[in-house]
């Protein structure tokens, strides 16, 4: 009887620190929520550069902050300063077009017209059948989405300056958490292994799927996603095309959507360009779209993502889109990120699943 009184009373123990644990980490949690993008990246920073201050902390064995703080200086250097220097040409560029379209120097109803004249009958009929002959619509169409993209660029920027402070104190804790997690993260790592009530094995694949994944997404996606930018960006500056930048950054977004792609900006750029008889430069775009801006996905992708951690085309889109939708500007990382460590922990389960099949040995 005082064993079973014992029991009870360990169990009940048991069972209210574990209560007590996931009070104080949902507590935890809810504190860090209001600066999640600046742990997230931190975090994410932290796994891509961790080879490179490896590499630094062979060649300085005994100074892990000195190596730390050397990853750190590299990082601001080669990815902090340019998206800066991005963002701030972005936000100009943007507002120079929401402004062009306000005075009316870029209307898009005269650049139509001229597309629609230039065609041939067969095309303008066909036009006519879809609907799409009333240019008067698709230019008031376009000018809206147009103007609400600048506003939404303009509000953003504005939004920026407004909580600067806020945006401040976010990058400082990016910059603070990076570089204590370049230079702890190898112990952390294993106290949150340690702490995670699962089997030795299962814990294993799923921290290996974790980063390959993280380095994964974030090289396969955004590299591709900025070289896309770039190149485009790049022909559209060499074209004489208003505001670069802006339509640069334009197609490395909708490169993240496998659906979409940057043809859906450099196409009617081109289309425009050879309805109005500017044929060496419709030529040029549509020639360095296919094969520069186009083979980049094709080339880069497989190298820099891998056969193992290659999702379906599909599941990126709809985890993109949901994730920008739930997290905003991060959800573009976050999205495919939970869509790949679900895919990934499924797997191991299934496989656990199959081998602990009663003669499953013996089949075969």
């Amino acid at each position: 009887m005082k064993l079973s009184n014992m029991a009870r009373s360990s169990s009940l123990e048991n069972r209210s620190f574990l209560l007590l644990l996931v009070l104080v980490s949902l507590a935890f949690l809810w504190v860090l929520w209001p600066y999640y993008g600046a742990v997230f990246w931190g975090a994410v920073l932290a796994i891509l550069f961790n080879s490179l201050f490896l590499r630094l902390l062979r060649k300085m064995p005994l100074n892990r902050t000195i190596a730390a703080l050397l990853t750190l200086s590299i990082i601001l250097v080669l990815v902090i300063l340019p998206v800066g220097l991005i963002t701030a040409l972005l936000t100009q560029e943007a507002a120079s077009v929401y402004q062009r379209v306000q005075t009316g120097e870029l209307s898009f109803t005269r650049y139509s017209q001229q597309i629609y004249s230039a065609l041939p009958v067969w095309a303008t009929g066909i036009l006519e059948r879809l609907g799409l002959d009333n240019l008067v619509l698709i230019q008031q169409r376009l000018t809206t989405s147009l103007t609400q993209g600048s506003q939404f660029i303009a509000a953003q920027a504005l939004s920026i300056g407004q909580n600067a402070f806020d945006f401040l104190v976010s990058f400082f804790i990016m910059l603070y958490l990076l570089f204590f997690f370049l230079r702890d993260g190898g112990g952390l790592s294993r106290r949150i292994k340690e702490a995670i009530p699962l089997e030795a094995e299962i814990k294993r694949n799923i921290f290996s799927k974790f980063t390959t994944v993280i380095r994964a997404t974030v090289k396969g996606n955004i590299v591709v996603a900025v070289m896309q930018g770039a190149l485009g960006g790049l022909i559209f500056w060499f074209l004489g095309i208003h505001a670069p930048v802006l339509w640069g950054t334009l197609m490395a977004f909708l490169s993240l959507l496998p659906a979409v792609g940057a043809a859906m900006v450099w196409i009617p750029v081109a289309v425009y360009f050879l309805a109005t008889g500017a044929i060496w430069q419709g030529v040029l775009l549509v020639a360095f779209g296919v094969l520069v801006i186009g083979l980049v996905d094709n080339i880069l992708r497989p190298v820099l993502v891998g056969k193992d951690t290659k999702m379906p085309d599909y599941v990126v889109l709809v985890s993109t889109i949901g994730g920008m939708s739930l997290f905003g500007l991060n959800g573009f990382v976050i999205g495919p990120v939970i869509a790949a460590m679900f895919m990934a922990a499924w797997d191991i389960f299934i496989k656990s699943r199959e081998d602990e099949l009663p003669g499953r040995e013996d089949v075969g």
